[in-house]
């Protein structure tokens, strides 16, 4: 097996250290010396645009929003499934995944950010939320390990009552809120639910039919 090669390292803002690395062709970016994400696994990810854009792949101008730019998988399915005149706005906190979108990982995912349709927030989406921007068809959230924060505390914000029903605002009626988790958490379906949305848990893989299983949240604001 071939060595694991640092390409780049930043601090989030509590302070940890998040690497991007690479191995045998394949790119991970770790947390705190935890794997984060890896180019190798990527097909939940395609699931969420699956579930959060059904409706509105063929609505015109539909809007979506995702919160974590990771490889770009999630932005360039997102992209691939909607018409031309919709817009995909991603909100990354994080200056140096945007960079590493344009430097190393670009081509990973055809360089999604290069499409007129994306629109890139380098901002913190409680912040970007709390602004009220105009509504989406489609809300995915990709910021953590799961709805128990992992990358930063502050995201907490994102997944108590205050939080997701500021997400549910945010959501045009009959739209809907996905979010990506590496582990099951059943209270949090109910915290949905709570929150006003139609909700439920589903299972996807990571590589297809094969590597773990993932749980994406599916909360729907009703019409």
């Amino acid at each position: 097996m071939q060595p694991r090669v640092l390409i780049d390292e930043a601090r989030t803002p509590d302070g940890s250290l998040l690497k991007l690395t690479s191995r045998s062709g394949y790119f991970e970016v770790s947390l705190g010396g935890l794997p984060l994400m890896s180019s190798s696994e990527h097909h939940s990810e395609e699931v969420m645009v699956e579930l959060a854009c059904e409706g509105a792949a063929a609505w015109p101008g539909a809007r979506v929003l995702i919160g974590g730019l990771g490889m770009g998988y999630t932005l360039r399915a997102a992209l691939d499934r909607l018409r031309p005149d919709a817009t995909v706005v991603v909100v990354e906190l994080m200056e140096a995944v945007v960079r590493w979108n344009r430097g190393p990982l670009a081509d990973l995912a055809a360089r999604p950010l290069e499409d007129s349709r994306a629109q890139l927030e380098n901002v913190d989406l409680v912040d970007f939320l709390a602004a009220k921007p105009e509504p989406f068809d489609g809300i995915l959230l990709d910021v953590d390990n799961g709805p128990e924060p992992f990358t930063t505390d502050g995201n907490a914000r994102l997944y108590d009552q205050r939080g997701l029903q500021r997400l549910r605002a945010a959501l045009r009626p009959g739209g809907t809120l996905v979010v990506w988790s590496a582990f099951e958490s059943p209270p949090f379906v109910a915290a949905l639910r709570r929150a006003g949305f139609t909700a439920r848990a589903e299972r996807a893989r990571s590589r297809g039919k094969k590597g773990g299983r993932h749980t994406l949240f599916v909360g729907r604001r009703g019409t």
